[in-house]
């Protein structure tokens, strides 16, 4: 997903220039470079990398400060395969909401809403998702919870973990320069 990028580069306040494009018609040009024609699409003089999660890495990597991964290498591994599963549960879930028939839509909003909620105890423990700091996993985590509302899912809860750890990001500089202008318009900032 090109906005969990996108939010990294600002982040890190690296320049760059984002275009914005529309993925059924992708521009010659970056289908000669990236013949998937996915988005997002790095291009940094002869490199191209054209997966969001291998983009935040690199990004990470090549401008290492602030740094948005653990030094560790134990604690490296551990946030990739919580990306993962984040990609793979979560992500999936939301990309059949929104590519799927009503009834099969209606299944995967509940699932994931269910899903969410069953995490809330990990969303409450810390100040960050499984974390004290700021980290690529808040930066693949943001831009799900901020499309929530515009799919009508509600991930409140009595202590409102979820919805207070997505208002800590929503509120972050970086967070609101990631936006497109399609997404600014899925929900309204925090005060």
């Amino acid at each position: 997903m090109s906005h969990c990028a996108r939010f990294v580069l600002f982040e890190k306040n690296i320049a760059a220039d984002i275009e914005y494009y529309d993925p059924n018609n992708a521009p010659e040009d970056l289908l000669e470079l990236n013949p998937t024609g996915v988005s997002p699409t790095l291009i940094e003089r002869d490199l191209v990398l054209y997966d969001s999660r291998i983009i935040m890495e690199y990004l990470d990597e090549r401008f290492p400060h602030p740094p948005l991964h653990q030094m560790d290498p134990v604690s490296r591994a551990n946030s990739r395969m919580v990306i993962k599963r984040i990609d793979q549960d979560w992500y999936q879930m939301l990309e059949e909401i929104l590519g799927s028939g009503e009834k099969k839509a209606a299944r995967a909003k509940k699932l994931l809403r269910e899903s969410l909620l069953a995490s809330a105890p990990i969303f409450a423990a810390r100040p960050y998702f499984m974390g004290e700091e700021f980290s690529l996993i808040d930066c693949a985590i943001a831009p799900l919870l901020w499309r929530l509302p515009s799919i009508g899912i509600d991930v409140s809860t009595p202590d409102d973990a979820i919805n207070n750890y997505a208002q800590r990001l929503f509120r972050r500089a970086a967070f609101k320069r990631s936006l497109s202008n399609a997404e600014k318009e899925m929900t309204e900032f925090p005060k």
